[in-house]
């Protein structure tokens, strides 16, 4: 079962009855807008006296939603509507965790923990240097190149092409600079390329132990033993199998997941699973870690070994020495510490056939052409539309996780920023019960089929 409520979250927690919600999943805002020091140190004085404000402007893609992260007021009505001992996760942006960690401590919550979401396909925003020195100084770059990768674009990666650990725009002239401040700074930039994104585990204080509490609430703690990864040889063989059907049909890796508890191999694997990490990894994330490590023996030693990543694109979870039956469960690359597959075009949009097609101009607001339209976050390739206008979908198979951990069974979740409704396809998928406000009636609409889509038949 799930609800959807159009309108402010405040207003529609305030609603909601107490201790209500067994779990918070939510993506908010993450606020990147480009706020000066003396901005954020005023919102902040007027957080710690108990007043939110209108911190005005605009932020990711020119989103008025995003001018800021939200105020404790917020976090006050989510921990009031929870139960003792619920647990919320909330994504954040790698500039803004610190503001959206702070708001949630004001609001009442304690901070568990933070899980990291690693991801391979961040698209860099860096101003390059030696560029902007010689447009500043009016002098005209000298074109000695095209891009590497003009007419060599990877399937899938939209407008741009990985180079090594970066990426960078296909078909890009490749310039020499002019003056000699541009010479000296050739190479520079001003940022890095985003390739996590921080997930907060915070959790609402309660009286007692916790022995009681989840006895009492059916809240307080984290489903281990249902979040641990299957590593017997049986699974591993259905995973692998699965994988190269996926590949085989040109469609992306299934809702998998691996991960290791040691690398060293000194502490052996439980048949039952090894234990959740905080850190997940997508695909792409995954293959560069390992190509780093290179394969890392465990438990069994010696014999052959696979790499966590093959050729074939196949997910391996171990080698084997020849012998069918000596898997070996503890050997392959670093990446085994979590595995998920970032969001397709087609799992973004199942739901939504009838819907209207939007040209990338109309979703992000620039010209076509431009950078802006064509970054990858952005999720637009030249001048292809999409049903699915959200601009930050998240994996369900990411989602699905985060919810079954922190969720009682039959419990329901709340995502007071539902947004495309990704948080509610996860719920009832996995047989939770979903409560969800969102403020935009075209994100809610796009929500309410998206949800609609993925209720299992029969419910």
């Amino acid at each position: 079962m799930f609800t959807l409520r159009k309108g402010d979250c405040i207003e529609t927690l305030k609603a909601m009855p107490d201790e209500s919600i067994d779990s918070i999943v939510t993506d908010p805002p993450y606020g990147l807008s480009n706020h000066k020091p003396g901005q954020i140190a005023s919102i902040l004085e007027n957080w710690v006296h108990g007043r939110d404000c209108d911190p005005g402007g605009k932020g990711f893609m020119g989103k008025d939603w995003d001018n800021f992260v939200p105020g404790p007021e917020v976090w006050k009505e989510c921990l009031r509507v929870l139960k003792p001992g619920g647990h919320a996760l909330i994504f954040a942006g790698s500039r803004t965790v610190d503001l959206m960690g702070l708001s949630v401590r004001l609001a009442g919550f304690e901070i568990r923990d933070q899980i990291q979401w690693l991801y391979g396909s961040g698209f860099p925003k860096s101003l390059d240097v030696s560029k902007a020195i010689d447009k500043a100084s009016g002098a005209e770059r000298k074109v000695i190149g095209q891009g590497p990768n003009a007419n060599k674009r990877p399937k899938g990666v939209g407008s741009s092409v990985v180079i090594g650990y970066y990426t960078t725009p296909a078909g890009d002239p490749i310039t020499a600079p002019t003056t000699k401040s541009a010479k000296q700074w050739d190479g520079w930039g001003t940022a890095l390329k985003p390739a996590h994104e921080p997930i907060i585990m915070a959790r609402k204080p309660f009286k007692g132990t916790i022995a009681a509490n989840v006895q009492d609430h059916g809240t307080g703690g984290i489903n281990i033993d249902g979040c641990r990864v299957a590593t017997t040889p049986e699974d591993l063989a259905k995973l692998q199998a699965g994988t190269a059907a996926v590949i085989a049909k040109g469609g992306r890796r299934g809702n998998s997941w691996k991960n290791i508890c040691d690398l060293s191999g000194a502490n052996p694997v439980p048949d039952a699973g090894r234990w959740p990490a905080n850190v997940i990894l997508d695909e792409e994330a995954g293959a560069l870690l390992d190509e780093q490590s290179g394969n890392r023996p465990g438990m069994s030693g010696g014999g052959k070994h696979r790499s966590g990543y093959d050729k074939s694109g196949s997910i391996a979870g171990g080698g084997h020495d020849g012998n069918e039956s000596h898997i070996r469960r503890d050997s392959g690359g670093a990446s085994r510490f979590f595995y998920c597959p970032k969001a397709s075009k087609s799992e973004r949009e199942a739901g939504l056939d009838g819907f209207e097609v939007i040209k990338p101009k109309e979703v992000t607001g620039r010209k076509t052409g431009s950078a802006g339209q064509k970054n990858a976050r952005a999720g637009m390739s030249g001048d292809n539309g999409r049903l699915n206008i959200h601009p930050t979908v998240k994996p369900i198979a990411l989602m699905r996780y985060l919810c079954r951990l922190v969720t009682p069974p039959g419990g329901v979740v709340l995502d007071p920023f539902t947004g495309s409704g990704t948080t509610g396809c996860a719920a009832v998928l996995e047989g939770l019960n979903f409560y969800g406000c969102e403020l935009s009636e075209e994100y809610l609409e796009i929500a309410e089929a998206r949800i609609t889509h993925h209720v299992p038949e029969g419910n």
